[in-house]
């Protein structure tokens, strides 16, 4: 049964963030200010805005459920998170601190042309709207358990949160209920449930003596699910529009470097506690229907009133960061890449920024449409991560590292890449890994080639002048 008091806990944690809304739009002077806070961002603020935004529902509720029935090595979700993020650090800070761009796709642009700018703009915008999708969702799921609505009034509800304080405030809002998210993450899972549920279930070494040994077995997932996981997350998180837009926010290239870097190195702090969570649930709550209620369940059972609606609060965070992050990220898209480009009179800085607010009202609503018709996690993610790894991760480490590479040939490559990996989801199905492999293979491939090709015409022509 929830209490009155918990209840009150997550109506006040709505009401700051809707107020943050309000109070960020002071904040926003220009354009720049509402896609990448003025770029400005210093640690405090560029860390935890980052480890909220790449954490999610998947990452809370997913990563607890496979802790909960595969143990320890229900870790791998979101250890493969950290690693791409830690990776988007190593690789990408220089470069990306240096560009003058909002989005990936207007990197592409301006080093291979506009056509590569218009397909990777498409698949940007689709695969952050779907991701938003799902976050809007997970919400619902929150909202519905604590205040007995619908899921259909749940989603709307908390879908409606998000967008307000996004459209208000922009990347401004999205970065301060970020920090909060973060914060209110960080106690709730790390500093209370996680604690208490040891102490109920007597400890580690006692939660290790009663789990079945295969679940204290790092590779207990599988090694082909953990390998799905490194293809679909390591590469995915480096390439993101919702990553890059939150790099562009920090104030210097150290900033992005070290803070990404850290950002990472804390989703693999949270990996491994959510996979004790999952594993203390096993123990205390044995026979779960749904492995994903380890941690609602397991906070209702041994959690005080009051703490059980900060630990829902802290599910809730996880949640809107991502949906608050990739709705932003796919209006932007829309904005920046797939109308300013072909609008035939020019924009003020003004008018960018109004319309980039009227995109964010449509986006999310739609979002919102979409879930509550749903009501449910969609394949359409799947086929939006196999997308936009297997189709742009190699364009994307061309234009930065490899300089030989023509546009025609980078469009051409993204094509036949889009082609393979839409075909092999089509044959194999949905759910299959190899569209990621092949699309890979198949840009790298066509990209050697047509170099080749490129350079050999270049030689010829010179030799025949």
């Amino acid at each position: 049964m929830v209490s009155g008091i918990d209840v009150f806990v997550m109506l006040l944690y709505l009401a700051v963030l809707a107020a943050i809304g309000f109070a960020s739009i002071r904040s926003v002077h220009n354009h720049r200010d509402f896609l990448v806070a003025g770029g400005r961002l210093g640690y405090g603020l560029y860390v935890p805005a980052m480890a909220a935004v790449v954490l999610g529902g998947a990452s809370t509720l997913g990563g607890s459920g496979l802790g909960y029935t595969y143990g320890i090595s229900g870790m791998w979700l979101v250890l493969m998170i950290g690693l791409g993020i830690i990776g988007m650090g190593v690789l990408f800070a220089k470069p990306l601190s240096r560009v003058q761009v909002y989005s990936v796709s207007e990197l592409l642009g301006q080093r291979f042309g506009p056509g590569s700018r218009t397909i990777s703009a498409v698949i940007m915008a689709v695969y952050d709207l779907m991701v938003c999708v799902t976050g809007v969702i997970a919400m619902g799921i929150v909202l519905s358990t604590l205040f007995g609505l619908s899921d259909t009034e749940a989603i709307i509800l908390g879908g409606c949160v998000v967008l307000l304080y996004t459209i208000l405030g922009g990347m401004w809002a999205v970065t301060l209920t970020d920090v909060i998210q973060f914060w209110v993450m960080t106690v709730g899972l790390i500093f209370l449930l996680l604690p208490i549920g040891l102490y109920h279930v007597g400890g580690v070494g006692a939660l290790l003596e009663q789990v079945d040994p295969a679940q204290v077995n790092l590779v207990n997932l599988g090694g082909d699910r953990i390998f799905s996981y490194f293809l679909l997350y390591f590469f995915g998180m480096m390439i993101g529009q919702d990553i890059w837009q939150r790099a562009f926010t920090a104030k210097n290239e150290t900033v992005l470097r070290k803070g990404t870097i850290y950002a990472g190195f804390y989703c693999i702090l949270y990996a491994v506690a959510g996979a004790l969570i999952g594993m203390t649930a096993s123990v205390l709550l044995p026979g779960l229907a749904d492995p994903q209620q380890a941690i609602p369940q397991l906070a209702m059972h041994y959690l005080p009133v009051g703490l059980f609606g900060l630990v829902m609060a802290a599910i809730a965070s996880a949640v809107m960061s991502t949906a608050s992050g990739t709705i932003m990220a796919s209006a932007t898209v829309i904005v920046n890449d797939l109308f300013l480009p072909y609008a035939k009179k020019e924009y003020s800085d003004r008018d960018k920024l109004n319309l980039t607010r009227l995109v964010l009202l449509v986006a999310g609503a739609c979002a919102i449409f979409i879930a509550a018709w749903l009501k449910d996690i969609v394949v359409a993610l799947d086929v939006a991560y196999a997308l936009l790894t297997g189709s742009v991760f190699i364009p994307i480490l061309a234009a930065f590292f490899w300089k030989k590479v023509t546009a025609r040939v980078t469009l051409l490559a993204m094509a036949v890449s889009s082609i393979v990996v839409i075909a092999d989801l089509i044959l194999e199905g949905l759910a299959s890994l190899n569209a990621i492999v092949l699309g890979i293979a198949a840009s790298g491939i066509t990209m050697l080639i047509g170099t080749w090709f490129s350079s050999r015409r270049s030689a010829e022509e010179k030799a025949s002048i």
